[in-house]
């Protein structure tokens, strides 16, 4: 294998990554599935668990379910509740969770 095969192989890698990073890795979008990881939620408890205002927590979620990370339900017994909860593509990010806390817990 040449040297610029190998590099194409690591960015390749890389991209993978970085793609990965750039789709969950804003903090509102950590914050958002991190605390979903209990099950689902009412918007409110999102944002009392959250501290996001309500503008960015609707931006954040839609965001999240356009990635396919996070369902919506609507009840429509009154009162209207909207829940949300992980998908199984986003429950997947669970234990990358669990491994970046046990990272933070030994270096930071």
């Amino acid at each position: 294998m040449s040297v610029g095969t190998e590099i194409e192989a690591e960015n390749e890698e890389a991209c993978a990554a970085v793609d990965s990073l750039e789709l969950i890795g804003s903090q509102w979008r950590l914050i958002v599935l991190y605390a979903l990881q209990d099950g689902e939620k009412r918007f409110n408890e999102l944002k009392r668990a959250t501290g996001a205002n309500a503008r960015t927590l609707s931006r954040v979620l839609d965001d999240l379910g356009d990635a396919g990370l996070v369902s919506r339900r609507v009840e429509e017994d009154a009162p209207v509740a909207t829940y949300y909860a992980l998908t199984e593509k986003g429950g997947a990010l669970c234990p990358v969770f669990d491994e970046i806390e046990a990272w933070a817990d030994e270096w930071l």
